[in-house]
């Protein structure tokens, strides 16, 4: 039996996941973790001082979870990460501790596995065009822009060329921001906060002559729940450092 914590345990994604766990005949919900809500841990600390905690999933905010992950592989827990906003010098000094403790870690920017086909489908067109931007829509709640997924979809499609800009004029802007980020490879993240969104993104390429549209859209939080567990079976049975559900659906 897989001893689960759940950090955000009080969040709406939080309750899903503790909701999923429960529901798990191979796992056991030993401790919800949240600064408010019924019976909660109000620390990782102390809940780890009363519990044996094999893996916690973290859904807080992106201001605490590089701590959360810091704490959690410098005292040999192993952490699922669902929470966005981590930078990439801090991924790499995860990746590091992860490593240096040989306890594991797996970052997902999103569960889903509509979205992260989404993702794997935009790097396979990538080698195609030339040309390429990324849309991402989020209710208006969400603390960081752009998303995790937009992040790692421009960083899997950066590799298969240096530039998505190719033929384009030199721009100028009159209202700041209004051709979005630049992200890797030059390719344009525009994101969209709005009430009635949960998660969405569509990532457009385009060449002479034709458009080509992946999107992908999430309506209910329950979709992401197939992939927390394959992530937790995953870093429970091994130790190794995993960014993106899409290395585990090879």
């Amino acid at each position: 039996m897989i001893k689960v914590a759940v950090c955000g345990a009080s969040g709406r994604m939080g309750k899903e996941v503790c909701l999923a766990v429960t529901n798990n005949p191979l796992m056991e919900l030993i401790a919800k973790i949240d600064i408010t809500g019924e019976d909660v841990y109000n620390s990782i600390e102390q809940a780890h001082k009363n519990c044996p905690i094999d893996v916690l999933i973290d859904f807080t905010q992106p201001k605490s979870i590089f701590e959360n992950a810091k704490y959690c592989l410098n005292n040999n827990i192993k952490i699922v990460i669902g929470t966005t906003g981590l930078n990439d010098d801090q991924i790499k000094e995860l990746k590091d501790l992860s490593k240096n403790n040989n306890t594991g870690c797996l970052i997902a920017p999103n569960f889903s596995t509509g979205a992260v086909l989404m993702m794997m489908f935009a790097k396979m067109a990538a080698k195609y065009f030339d040309n390429a931007e990324i849309i991402e829509l989020h209710h208006n709640q969400k603390k960081d822009a752009p998303s995790g997924t937009a992040i790692k979809t421009a960083q899997m499609m950066a590799e298969a060329k240096g530039s998505f800009k190719t033929g384009n004029c030199p721009e100028t802007e009159t209202i700041k921001g209004s051709r979005g980020g630049t992200s890797y490879s030059d390719i344009q993240i525009h994101s969209v906060r709005m009430p009635g969104f949960m998660a969405s993104q569509e990532v457009i390429f385009g060449s002479n002559g034709q458009v080509l549209k992946i999107r992908h859209d999430s309506t209910d939080r329950k979709c992401y729940m197939d992939g927390v567990l394959l992530a937790v079976k995953h870093i429970y049975e091994y130790n190794d450092f995993i960014y993106g559900l899409d290395n585990l659906l090879k």
